[in-house]
């Protein structure tokens, strides 16, 4: 589920930019270009959505729901970089055994011989 989902996820975001880059301005006519607003009003002209807004608004919601559900699925699985594998038991080092002392050794200085 989750690969189709990000299958999908991908897809609306090619969509999504595709759409974007296509789309004009708001300022696009030619008062635009000179810095004069005089053909728009404040909030710009109220008018029906083109193809490319509809197709736009659509993808950003379906972007929006498949973000949310990877958000949602990611959570259930194991949070492990490999699928499948578990890590291995940690094992405690066996504890070093006692230096035995040669005939030719020195005392270490915290021990006091017995005379």
């Amino acid at each position: 589920m989750t690969a189709l989902l990000t299958i999908v996820h991908v897809i609306v975001c090619l969509v999504l930019i595709v759409a974007i880059l296509l789309q004009s301005g708001k300022a696009a006519d030619l008062a635009g270009a000179f810095g004069g607003g005089g053909s728009q009003t404040a909030f710009g002209p109220r008018s029906t959505q083109s193809l490319m807004s509809k197709i736009t608004t659509i993808c950003a919601v379906v972007f929006m729901l498949t973000s949310l559900g990877l958000w949602i699925f990611s959570g259930r699985e194991a949070p492990s970089a490999v699928k499948g594998v578990t890590a291995p038991a940690k094992t405690e080092a066996p504890a070093a055994a006692p230096a035995e002392k040669t005939p030719g050794q020195q005392t270490p200085a915290t021990e006091v011989p017995k005379q």
